[in-house]
């Protein structure tokens, strides 16, 4: 179903394991990762201390864009979903400053959108 999310257009998670190569280099000493989900190359990677989200870019996707949002910047975040037949679901954040949400990622059915929003909850709402 992984492949299938991702053509259309659905987040899946990701085992932590399987990318904590990727991000040894640029995580704290105290950070640690929490949840991740993919997008075809993108991600969103929540960690204990903030939210980063991965572009790949490129044909090749040899060139990656990482962008860290601090929790503390996050101003307001939802889950939508039509209810348990709902096919998908949507993430929306607002960062500090902007009045429409600057993040919208679209979940699948079957990946918990909730994981996202209690780390969401964990972090921000501290």
């Amino acid at each position: 179903m992984g492949i299938l999310n991702g053509i259309m257009g659905h987040a899946s998670e990701v085992s932590l394991e399987k990318i904590a190569s990727e991000f040894q280099p640029i995580l704290l000493g105290d950070e640690r990762l929490e949840k991740a989900f993919r997008l075809i190359r993108d991600m969103l990677v929540f960690t204990n201390k903030r939210l980063i989200l991965v572009n790949k870019q490129g044909i090749t996707g040899s060139k990656t864009d990482y962008q860290s949002i601090p929790y503390s910047s996050i101003k307001m975040f939802s889950k939508e979903s039509a209810g348990m037949l709902d096919l998908d679901a949507e993430l929306k954040i607002w960062l500090t400053g902007e009045s429409e949400p600057t993040i919208k990622q679209h979940f699948g059915r079957g990946n918990n959108i909730n994981d996202a929003y209690l780390v969401l909850s964990k972090y921000v709402l501290k």
